[in-house]
């Protein structure tokens, strides 16, 4: 039977999706699977440990065949939840992924780094928003109100666990995105030597 699209609880049974999701929005907001030849290495880092790790607060968007065509997912406590990647989520992925022995030439050798140092996620600036996400459509479900539908679900989520405030990082480039995130009132916040990406942050009330 066919059911309408809309958000759901993330399932295993997903996990394809996850990675295939991941990739295909991961340069900018566009396809990267020109950049990474291992097509599950950005899920590895920004997507699946998170559905491993905090599964209850991960949602999918299924569209309607029970094909996941979005995700939005994260953790109510960063701080925790790099602890639980440091111990419980590498040991599952860094022999496929070892530790560059090298400074990273390639995109691939610059990610790997970044799975290697979890502990980058935890900023003095960002305390007072303890959750963070991370969210991502396919470009057909895009700019339709998915997205919305997808936020407002993580953020009662978050709010039903009192959480008071969740953050997140994008690429500074990618203004769509940012036009995205402002409408559903995120704000940016300024932390130390943020690189290419803005951090923003939000409180978990309801309004959008």
């Amino acid at each position: 039977m066919t059911l309408l699209p809309g958000p759901r609880a993330y399932h295993p049974d997903d996990r394809a999706a996850l990675d295939d999701i991941c990739v295909r929005t991961a340069d900018n907001g566009g396809d990267s699977r020109h950049l990474y030849p291992d097509h599950a290495l950005m899920s590895t880092i920004f997507a699946a440990p998170y559905a491993h790790l905090e599964p209850e607060l991960a949602f999918v968007l299924d569209d309607g065949t029970g094909r996941a065509v979005g995700y939005i997912l994260g953790t109510a406590d960063t701080p925790r939840f790099v602890r639980d990647f440091r111990e419980r989520w590498l040991p599952l992925v860094e022999d496929r992924y070892p530790r560059p022995d090298r400074t990273p030439v390639t995109p691939t050798e610059e990610m790997i780094g970044l799975l290697h140092d979890p502990e980058r996620m935890v900023l003095s600036e960002l305390a007072g928003h303890p959750a963070h996400l991370h969210i991502d459509l396919l470009p057909d479900w895009q700019r339709k109100g998915w997205g919305r539908q997808l936020m407002r679900t993580f953020l009662a989520a978050l709010a039903a666990r009192d959480v008071k405030g969740v953050h997140l990082s994008m690429l500074t480039a990618n203004t769509p995105a940012r036009h995205f995130y402002d409408r559903l009132g995120f704000t940016e916040i300024a932390v130390p030597d943020p690189g290419p990406v803005t951090y923003l942050v939000r409180s978990t009330e309801p309004g959008l």
